[in-house]
């Protein structure tokens, strides 16, 4: 099931985004068909690959999909710009690379 729903919310981001449809595939190098086919949940013989959900997310700037990805496993997102400085002993840069991996 979670395949399906993260699906159905790449769908939403690409269809019922600020940026068309057509301007998505166009920025993600992909023909609109095979976009279209690719995102919709209910077509077993077009998958999304990871590479294309990334393209999206980058080329809409909506990162609700990866935010739902945490939440499925326990974790939160975070801008790296909203960490709060080190306290004694760490380094901001330790910090930083930390949350970048997680």
């Amino acid at each position: 099931m979670f395949e399906k729903d993260l699906t159905k919310k790449m769908q939403d981001i690409v269809l019922e985004g600020h940026i068309p449809a057509k301007e998505v595939s166009k920025l993600i190098k992909k023909p609109y068909s095979t976009l279209l086919r690719e995102l919709n949940p209910f077509d077993a013989h077009a998958k999304l690959g990871v590479e294309t959900m990334f393209e999206i997310v980058k080329a809409t700037h909506n990162i609700s999909v990866l935010e739902f990805m945490a939440r499925e496993l326990g974790y939160t997102l975070r801008p790296l710009d909203a960490i709060q400085p080190a306290r004694q002993g760490t380094s901001s840069r330790r910090v930083h690379k930390q949350e970048a991996t997680m």
